[in-house]
Parts: structure tokens; sequence; C-alpha cells
């Protein structure tokens, strides 16, 4: 049986370019061009990469870039669209989950729960957090983004869940404080046009809990700030107000 993220990436590729929060690709890109200097010899992986945005403004500015997804239509794309740009970007079909790439990249990124925190267990969301940093030369960064567990602590349980969240209707989202987990129902159409309803199962983490699991596998270091799409920085202190949060991870 697949889960949820499976089946809605499956016919998804022409729909997610298009979604609110995949609009802020140059701006984070610029965010990660100074976070490495500028220095185009750095090569980057980027996971859980959809149609390509950050790997194709990537290759647009001249670094080496690996794009691996799990969706075979989302790679598709990604490949169609650096084949029409000329770009050179080696997209793979991986699971974040199974992967090593053996000290092979300088720089990791995984921008808007690409993979990481989307698995059905934490274990499986530690695992990829280990085959990142695998690949990583010692030194390397690891730039990521995940939902912060302080945001619904901050507006209760019963506020998030009547608010609503762009992945699940107001009374029919779950938060379990035992486990931080969301269970939201997300309606939409698939880019075939077959309306598609997903049990959606999402991990918020607090970040004690990824300053622990960063250390836990293998990097030596973290630093994790607020996170504005379109607009990383530094500057930005983590708040309960934030719904995602900003993590940088040395190995």
């Amino acid at each position: 049986m697949k889960q949820w993220y499976e089946e809605l990436f499956q016919d998804y590729a022409n729909k997610y370019d298009n979604e609110s929060f995949t609009q802020g690709t140059i701006g984070e890109v610029d965010f990660i061009e100074k976070e490495i200097s500028l220095d185009k010899s750095v090569k980057i992986l980027d996971i859980g990469c959809g149609t390509g945005r950050h790997s194709l403004e990537l290759a647009r500015r001249g670094y080496n870039v690996t794009g691996i997804d799990l969706s075979e239509s989302m790679i598709d794309k990604a490949r169609s669209l650096a084949l029409a740009e000329n770009l050179k970007i080696d997209f793979r079909i991986k699971d974040a989950r199974n992967f090593n790439f053996k000290e092979s990249f300088n720089l990791a990124i995984m921008i808007c729960e690409g993979a990481f925190p989307l698995m059905e267990t934490d274990e499986m969301n530690y695992l990829i957090l280990k085959n990142v940093c695998s690949s990583l030369k010692p030194g390397s960064k690891l730039i990521f983004t995940t939902l912060n567990g302080l945001y619904p602590l901050f507006h209760s349980v019963k506020d998030f869940v009547n608010s609503g969240t762009e992945q699940g209707k107001a009374g029919e989202d779950n938060f379990n404080l035992m486990t931080f987990r969301q269970y939201s129902i997300y309606e939409t159409e698939n880019d075939k046009g077959r309306k598609i309803i997903l049990n959606c199962n999402e991990r918020y983490y607090v970040p004690s809990e990824i300053s622990w699991l960063v250390k836990s596998a293998g990097f030596r270091e973290s630093e994790i700030f607020g996170c504005k799409l379109g607009a990383f920085s530094r500057n930005d202190k983590l708040t309960p107000e934030d719904f995602e949060m900003l993590v940088i991870a040395t190995k």
C-alpha cells in the first residue's frame, strides 16, 4: 500500500510547480549560495528535489548538482526542464531512506519538507539524516527545513486544529501531543484531473529534538533559525510563530 506522499506525488508534477510554497526558489538559492561562499567547485545534493526547482536554479548559476526524489513523475519533469535549458543535472529516482553516496558531496539541501519529516515513523526520518551525513564530506553542510513543533504548542492544540492548514480542512485535523504528528485530510486533483483524498501524517519537531537528531546522525553541530518562504536568513530567530524552522548542520 502506498503512503500518502507517494500517492500525491505520483501524478502531481505540473500542479506542484504552481503551489504557493514553491514560489520562493530564487531567494532560497540566494541564501544557499551565501552559505557556500559562492564556491562553484561545491558538489550539491538536493534531496526530495521534486521537479528540481532548486537544482535547476543552482545549475543555472554554474553549480554541480545531483537531485534525488522518490517520485518518477517528478524526476521525469525535472529531467525535461533541465534538457530544455541544456542544463547538466544528475536527476535520479531514489528513496531518501535508502541511499549512500559515500562522502561525495560538499553540501546537501532538503527544502520544503523534502522527504524529512514526511515519513511515517521517527526511525525513517532519522535514517534520512544518517544517509545524508554519510554522503557528505567532512566539514560539509546540510541545509534543510522542517515543521516547527513550537507552533502548535504555542497556539494550543485546539486553536491549531480548528484553524485548518494548507494540507487539511478545518475540523478534520488531529494533532497528537504524544507523537507530535499532525493527521489531516487533503483533497485535491492530480495532473490527470482525478480527485484524490489523502490521509496525511507529518511529524513536527521541537528545536531540542532536531539538535539531538542531527548530532546523533553524525553531524558535529547545528544551528536553527526561523524559516520564511523565499527569504531564508540567519538573522531570523526561531519563534513559535514560525510554521517551519531552518536548520544548518555541519559535519
